[in-house]
């Protein structure tokens, strides 16, 4: 459940089989607080409104019953006729509106529907409505992007340790010195990618909260999940540190050029890219570090 502040009415917004449910009835308020429901009744008794409803149900409900929604129909416009959320809900099998009782409760409708209704309402609101419904959705993406960002690192992460345990890790070392271990792999990836170890960054970025890996965006990110397996891999095969480094090296460029201009990264992220950003470092910091480490 989110809600959003349109014109100093909070609306509030629920998610019902993965799509995004708005209510009305925090909509009607801004109309009449006291006699929501009678504004939603007048709105849902209007001729328009239930041809609408109807065409709407029609394109996104297969359930949808096109007998009673005939029916109802032809009683549209005469002064006996009335029609409630409810009434609507149970004749017809619809699944556009939504109406609740207890502490949520209310008349909810999909996204779709409920930018009718407000234009219906007001279309002051409707157009703030609609702005206010866009940044909550931006806000998600990028909240989307972040907890992709924070878990994509993760998930070759336990099989690039089991690698690292099985064959670089005797089994006469002391806690200290296998967490070095450790250390001195995430830094063949850190300088495979980044073209720094963890400390040179850290160096550099005196107040900076988090690690070099925090401070990735997503297109490093997913290269550093690609490389984490890939080093696994080397690791079984024996292949020196060194070695390993100009290899990862190699692909970490290669797959940040394609990862620059991928859709679907772009989205996560949220913002269009212009080249790849990759760090890489060069052949003699790369000589320099495996020499430090032998």
């Amino acid at each position: 459940m989110a809600k959003i502040k349109v014109l100093s009415k909070e609306i509030t917004i629920q998610t019902q089989h993965e799509e995004d449910y708005i209510s009305l009835t925090d909509i009607a308020r801004y109309k009449d607080a006291e006699r929501t429901d009678y504004i939603i009744q007048n709105w849902l008794r209007n001729r328009n409104t239930i041809e609408f409803l109807g065409i709407w149900e029609h394109l996104n409900n297969p359930d949808f019953n096109p007998i009673e929604f005939d029916g109802i129909k032809k009683k549209a416009g005469l002064n006996s006729f009335i029609l409630t959320a409810k009434r609507w809900i149970e004749a017809t099998n619809a699944i556009g509106l939504i109406s609740r009782t207890g502490r949520y409760g209310g008349t909810y409708a999909h996204k779709d529907i409920a930018f009718e209704f407000a234009s219906w309402v007001s279309i002051e609101f409707k157009l703030y409505l609609i702005k206010e419904f866009q940044r909550l959705k931006e806000e998600e993406l990028k909240q989307l992007g972040w907890d992709i960002r924070r878990n994509l690192a993760k998930i070759n992460y336990r099989i690039h340790t089991d690698a690292i345990k099985e064959n670089l890790i005797p089994p006469q070392l002391t806690p200290k010195q296998v967490n070095l271990v450790y250390a001195m792999e995430a830094d063949v990836l850190n300088m495979a990618l980044f073209g720094m170890t963890a400390k040179d960054w850290r160096d550099k970025n005196p107040d900076r909260k988090g690690n070099i890996r925090d401070d990735a965006d997503v297109s490093q990110l997913v290269c550093l999940s690609n490389l984490e397996n890939l080093n696994a891999l080397l690791i079984q095969e024996n292949v020196p540190q060194a070695e390993r480094l100009r290899k990862l090296n190699h692909i970490a460029i290669h797959q940040m050029k394609l990862l620059a201009n991928a859709p679907g990264i772009k989205q996560l992220e949220g913002k269009q890219h212009g080249e790849a950003h990759v760090i890489a470092g060069d052949k003699l910091s790369r000589k320099e570090y495996s020499k430090e480490n032998e």
